[in-house]
């Protein structure tokens, strides 16, 4: 996977954990994050409790990890790396996540059509 790639991919992933968290959780706090890949480093701020924090890191390490290139939707991957119950976690906590996004993307789309 290329750098630009690996950037999209964890942005993504901070914004759904993000909202995801600040909707269903309390007690979040600042964290910083560095990551590794392909020798570059990547900064990453984020705002979320331990739990996700948590889930968040262990989804860093399976993106990381990743052998595919070009990389397959997790979902659609012919070998996936998760574990059952992180998988389960990641599943509802991007279902939800994306919904919202989806909701709150077509809710700015009809405020700006009136």
């Amino acid at each position: 996977m290329q750098s630009d790639k690996f950037k999209s991919e964890v942005q993504t992933l901070k914004k759904f954990f993000e909202l995801h968290c600040k909707d269903k959780h309390q007690n979040i706090k600042d964290h910083s994050k560095q990551l590794n890949y392909n020798d570059e480093k990547i900064d990453v701020e984020l705002k979320l409790c331990d739990e996700c924090m948590t889930l968040l890191n262990y989804s860093f390490d399976r993106l990381s990890e990743c052998p595919h290139d070009p990389k397959p939707r997790c979902r659609t991957c012919p070998t996936p790396c998760y574990e059952k119950e992180e998988w389960k976690k990641v599943a509802k906590l991007m279902k939800y996540s994306g919904i919202k996004l989806g909701l709150s993307k077509l809710k700015k789309f009809f405020k700006f059509k009136s």
